[in-house]
């Protein structure tokens, strides 16, 4: 896996692990402005990292929009695909 490639998975994990933790935050912390604006934040950094990433390297998860199929393209785990 390239560098670029695995940078970009830490960046989207990154956000993901931040959105869980803001929304946890937010079930004991409603009113707390800050961190929904945190939380707001952090979903959009997310949304536009992984749709940066499915256009260069392809789908994260099964229900991204794409005009074929390209699941077939990557290498199997087996393969080194997963590395």
């Amino acid at each position: 896996m390239s560098i670029e490639k695995e940078e970009m998975l830490q960046q989207i994990r990154c956000c993901d692990f931040a959105i869980n933790e803001l929304a946890l935050y937010l079930d004991t912390h409603p009113t707390d402005d800050n961190a929904l604006c945190l939380h707001r934040r952090y979903c959009r950094e997310a949304k536009d990292l992984k749709d940066k990433y499915q256009k260069i390297y392809g789908p994260l998860t099964i229900n991204f929009p794409c005009n074929k199929w390209r699941w077939l393209e990557e290498p199997w785990p087996w393969e080194g695909g997963m590395n």
